[in-house]
């Protein structure tokens, strides 16, 4: 890939949904994938990720699963309820496979354990964006 972008082919940069309680966390991980030319819109709760998905579009959601408004599990639910056209990734840092689990069986694209590795998770976001173009 050129310049430091990922882009997702024929649709230019990727569009990230990042939904996340930990406002911080939330605001590092933008700015790095930000200077990597991915756009990003930031939620910080389940409410805010549910707002943010009217009338916009993105390929990808980074989806933690433990928030204290209503947990990743909620949300997934939610999104597959409206019908959404993008791939979720889950976050979870606190062990908890089951619910990783979970996630998968109801449609998520795949999970990471938080803190994950910076280029894992830009790896991730490509095959999802990847598996959502094929899927079209």
């Amino acid at each position: 890939m050129n310049g430091g972008e990922y882009p997702c082919p024929e649709k230019g940069r990727i569009r990230v949904l990042l939904v996340d309680d930990e406002e911080g966390y939330v605001n590092v991980l933008a700015n790095r994938l930000e200077k990597r030319r991915f756009d990003v819109t930031k939620a910080y709760s389940g409410g805010d990720a549910i707002k943010a998905v009217r009338g916009h579009n993105f390929d990808v959601a980074i989806l933690d699963l433990k928030m204290e408004d209503m947990n990743g599990i909620e949300v997934l639910k939610i999104f597959n309820q409206m019908g959404l056209d993008m791939e979720v990734i889950m976050l979870t840092g606190h062990g908890s496979q089951e619910a990783a689990t979970e996630g998968l069986s109801i449609g998520a694209f795949d999970y990471l354990t938080k803190p994950c590795e910076f280029h894992e998770l830009i790896e991730k976001i490509q095959q999802a964006c990847d598996k959502r173009l094929k899927d079209e």
